[in-house]
């Protein structure tokens, strides 16, 4: 076990720290996470779509199908142009790690955003690429305009008004020429990729990436996103921060893709989305410790026993660090298989009984830390997905209950000894 950990240490945690310490990763999920709040109103505008399907009939559904455009109307505002919003937020979570001014790199990333689509109609711009399919577009616009900005500032390429100017003032003239710039540049591209491939940009991103965002919602992807989440929480770093640079923007995007063509009637065909990851696979946190919190409850052990009291509310809302660095799991040789290896089990049942069709897929985000089985059921509105939640969670504790005894037994003895050392 030893030479284990000394080998992923070795080999692993510099790898991890160097995704930690990437300015345009962390950016990039940095600003998908600052999307979530857009895509949770925009599934609360859709659910009375759902509620009308599960009823068919009867004068709720009448009342619901009279008003739906009522109803749905913030979605055209939330999910129809999230790329808008996640452009803004990649754009300013990128500008703050160059010690640049937020607002300003986020509307800048905003104008090259609209520009890139070159989708125009008449009267207006098409909203097509300004949704779901629009994301991997949207950091395209953010880190280029930030990049764009941040290399004409650093050589003073800007418009300097004297102090006595209002700051407001100069910091618009400031970034006057390296907005000009960065919509010159999304002029070109944009064109460019009309005349060379025959798409709008967009479209020429998405085929690029249809080979990874394709594989990233397959089994083997979620599991290799499980197992270094749960490998790096064990070595003490935080996984899901790490990791979710790389797998949030697909995520994200899946979720919002399934929640348009669910309004849309269409067919909803992504299993892994943000919704998913924390309601059903990270349920009551990294490791599905909800099991174990209960274990330590009722362990004989008095720092067991605390602990497991002390961590039940949180565990229940999705927060299990009390349990990660109290019991601990961090570094403990007793919790390293049912840890990282129990969850790689409950993400392989959760795609197989999706995939089949036994639950449904995910149609709206829910929000997060909410208790287990709550979130699972808004983000399905599938009764079954509940109960599956709590099928998950009995089955890890299983998973940690004779490792759990064992080093119970082995703490029963140290508490043993320190009482005899005192009553001596």
């Amino acid at each position: 076990m030893n030479t284990l950990q000394n080998v992923l240490m070795k080999y692993l945690m510099p790898i991890a720290n160097k995704v930690e310490q990437q300015k345009h990763l962390q950016a990039i999920k940095d600003g998908m996470i600052a999307d979530i709040p857009i895509v949770i109103i925009g599934s609360i505008c859709l659910l009375p779509i759902a509620f009308m399907n599960l009823l068919g009939s009867g004068p709720i559904y009448e009342f619901l199908a009279n008003n739906i455009s009522i109803f749905t109307y913030a979605s055209l505002y939330t999910n129809d142009i999230l790329s808008v919003y996640a452009a803004y937020f990649i754009a300013s979570a990128l500008a703050k790690r160059y010690d640049m001014n937020a607002s300003r790199s986020g509307i800048t990333s905003i104008a090259v955003h609209l520009i890139l689509p070159g989708v125009a109609i008449e009267g207006g711009i098409g909203i097509e690429y300004l949704g779901a399919s629009g994301l991997f577009t949207s950091i395209v616009s953010a880190i280029l305009s930030v990049e764009v900005s941040r290399l004409l500032l650093k050589h003073h390429v800007y418009i300097k008004l004297p102090d006595s100017v209002p700051e407001m003032v100069g910091e618009s003239f400031k970034t006057l020429i390296p907005l000009v710039i960065n919509v010159i540049v999304a002029v070109i591209i944009a064109n460019l990729s009309l005349a060379m491939s025959g798409k709008v940009f967009p479209a020429l991103v998405m085929s690029l990436l249809a080979p990874a965002i394709s594989s990233m919602d397959s089994l083997p992807a979620l599991l290799t996103v499980i197992f270094f989440t749960q490998l790096l929480w064990f070595f003490g770093l935080h996984g899901p921060s790490i990791t979710s640079a790389v797998w949030a923007p697909f995520a994200i995007a899946y979720g919002a893709e399934n929640i348009a063509n669910f309004a849309a009637g269409a067919p909803v065909s992504h299993i892994f989305t943000f919704g998913l990851y924390y309601n059903i696979l990270q349920v009551s946190g990294s490791g599905l410790t909800l099991g174990l919190v209960f274990l330590m409850m009722k362990s004989k052990s008095k720092a067991f026993s605390s602990m497991g009291k002390v961590a039940l509310v949180p565990s229940l809302f999705g927060i299990n660090e009390p349990v990660i660095f109290g019991l601990p799991i961090i570094l403990n040789p007793y919790m390293l298989i049912p840890f990282v290896f129990g969850p790689l089990v409950i993400t392989a049942m959760t795609y197989f009984v999706m995939n089949t069709g036994f639950i449904g897929m995910p149609i709206a985000n829910p929000p997060g830390f909410l208790p287990p089985g709550v979130g699972a059921f808004l983000m399905t509105l599938d009764w079954r997905s509940v109960i599956f939640v709590f099928v998950c969670l009995i089955l890890m504790t299983l998973f940690y209950l004779p490792f759990f005894k064992t080093m119970e037994a082995e703490e029963l003895k140290r508490e043993q000894a320190s009482e005899a050392a005192n009553n001596n």
